[in-house]
């Protein structure tokens, strides 16, 4: 059986998310300040009864009938008011933060893309910024602010019954705050926290294969797969629900374990307090005061009680978003070095391995020039796509040169490199939106006519102009109304629009028929005059149209004659 990678400890995970509040943290105070008044409000109600009533069997209280019963009912009016403070504050940090996270979880993407993405499926990544930072609000809207009240209340509780009581009602209280407040949920939490954990991970992965069934319907139907589809879904939703299960019985018996426990102390405070009388040592005024209070007492500290079943998920959810926000990028963007407009691009003895163990390229050597189209031919496999991930320096070479116009691109800005150098991949994504929207995703600002010209370039305009509704055509969910050779076509068409002298084009024709490879080709031909054009395919019918071509096998390079 494979074993479950336990997450941080929960005091870490904590600590980090309380480090997030930053400028918000005096917000938080007022919101503690306004729920432990409201708590004490709530406790005052039966408090200033017990005094009513420990008054009327003769204890010499200064306050008159009158003023303990409009006490009483200020505490309850008050205690309504601080209660919607301390929840609006609460929950504006919580939603606050809310964007903030995903705001910083985009940010951590951006860094890590592409590099570390290609590892990571879409779905959990899906999960992560959906589910796990609104599982977040829990702790920040109801965690926080309750062990923080728990704490002051109880500190105020112990004193005032050690003051006005007895001193050993207050150490009953005390104990009883210890056990509920600090050692059930210790032991709770200690329970759930594999549970969590597994739920947590089995939850994003279930949300990974649901999101590859949607977007491989199409085919789990043609391929006749969807009964074995159907079991594996079922499969993964029966492993949700018993990892619920587990859960849910952890936490009922933690539950009956606080009531059970609260019982105790209550009669335990009882107890205490009628010997104390029967010894003199109490009047019986005193006691009923004591005792009251003792038994109005629990709320907070069962609040922090029933919190592990909340925080298990919750602390699972914390440490994947704290995981995603330490985890390093396969390179870091360059800001303070040099700009360049490209000219000439000239690989000298490059080598890469992904981890270091397996060689994926050796030695490379080979140059591109503007206003010519280089072409890399070999078989799948043989670090074609590497080498071109390596131009953008998705990753970090590990020895030789990649130089641009005679500067290596570790020494270039990395938004001045994507300015001047793109990809068009083998498979072009297109969001499900209009055809111009995609297509100016290459440059926002774009005129009509710079998109019209840059279809143009790519041979798509007359296709696009068939459409009913031309440029404002919807591409449908994954570009679905689209053929795969005009997708690609679209994807030339940003690649033109952005203005890059350099483009990489990674299997351009690979999805396509001769027809459509056929203008894919002339397309690219035609427009070399301003621009150095990089060929990567398998196809030697594709590199009919390129000036020089290398060849890659087992890593190495070497120019065709």
């Amino acid at each position: 059986m494979q074993k479950v990678k336990i997450r941080r400890s929960g005091a870490t995970i904590m600590a980090n998310l309380i480090l997030l509040l930053g400028s918000l943290a005096y917000i938080m105070i007022f919101a503690v300040i306004n729920g432990s008044l409201g708590f004490i409000c709530a406790m005052g109600v039966t408090v200033f009864g017990s005094i009513g009533v420990a008054k009327a069997l003769g204890e010499t209280i200064s306050m008159s009938y009158g003023l303990i019963i409009g006490l009483t009912i200020g505490c309850g009016v008050l205690r309504g008011a601080l209660r919607y403070f301390e929840q609006y504050f609460n929950h504006y940090i919580a939603f606050r933060l809310l964007a903030v996270l995903r705001d910083k979880i985009f940010g951590a993407l951006r860094i890590l893309c592409p590099a570390k993405l290609e590892s990571k499926q879409k779905g959990s990544i899906i999960a992560m910024i959906t589910s796990d930072i609104e599982t977040l609000e829990v702790f920040y809207a109801h965690t926080i602010s309750p062990i923080c009240i728990a704490v002051v209340v109880s500190t105020f509780v112990f004193i005032f019954v050690g003051i006005v009581s007895s001193w050993y009602l207050a150490l009953v209280a005390l104990l009883g705050f210890i056990v509920i407040g600090i050692i059930i949920p210790l032991i709770s939490s200690g329970k759930l926290k594999e549970s969590g954990v597994v739920y947590r991970r089995e939850f994003a992965s279930f949300s990974a294969y649901f999101l590859d069934s949607i977007k491989g319907i199409k085919d789990i139907v043609l391929n006749n797969a969807g009964e074995k589809r159907e079991t594996e879904v079922n499969r993964r939703s029966e492993l949700l629900l018993s990892e619920t299960k587990k859960m849910k019985k952890n936490i009922a018996k933690a539950t009956a374990l606080t009531e059970l426990c609260i019982s105790i102390f209550i009669f335990i405070a009882l107890v205490v307090g009628i010997i104390l009388v029967d010894n003199g040592m109490l009047s019986i005024g005193k006691m009923v005061i004591g005792v009251v209070t003792v038994f109005g007492s629990f709320g907070p500290v069962v609040a922090i009680s029933a919190l592990p079943g909340n925080l298990t998920q919750t602390f699972a959810s914390g440490d994947r978003v704290l995981d995603l926000l330490d985890e390093e990028p396969a390179v870091r963007p360059v800001e303070n070095g040099k700009d360049f407009a490209f000219e000439t691009l000239k690989v000298e003895n490059l080598s890469f391995s992904y981890d270091d163990k397996t060689q994926i390229l050796s030695d490379i050597n080979m140059y591109a020039n503007k206003g010519e189209i280089v072409g890399i031919i070999g078989k799948s496999g043989c670090g074609k796509s590497t080498l071109l991930k390596l131009l953008l320096r998705f990753w970090e070479k590990d020895s030789g040169k990649i130089l641009y116009n005679g500067t290596d691109i570790d020494n270039i800005n990395s938004d001045n490199l994507l300015d001047n150098v793109t990809m068009v991949s083998q498979s072009t994504y297109l969001f499900d939106d209009t055809i111009e929207n995609n297509i100016k995703i290459a440059k926002p600002n774009a005129t009509q006519e710079e998109i019209e010209t840059a279809c143009k370039m790519a041979s798509v305009h007359d296709f696009i102009m068939t459409l009913s509704d031309g440029y404002k055509t919807s591409v449908g969910s994954l570009g679905d109304n689209l053929s795969a050779g005009e997708k690609q076509r679209i994807g030339l068409a940003r690649a033109f629009l952005s203005g890059s002298k350099l483009i990489l084009l990674d299997e351009p024709t690979s999805n396509v028929d001769s027809i459509n490879e056929g203008i894919i080709l002339k397309a690219l031909k035609e427009q070399k005059n301003n621009r150095s054009i990089i060929l990567v395919s398998h196809r030697e019918s594709t590199m009919s149209i390129a000036d020089r071509i290398y060849s890659i096998k087992d890593g190495k390079i070497k120019e065709c004659d």
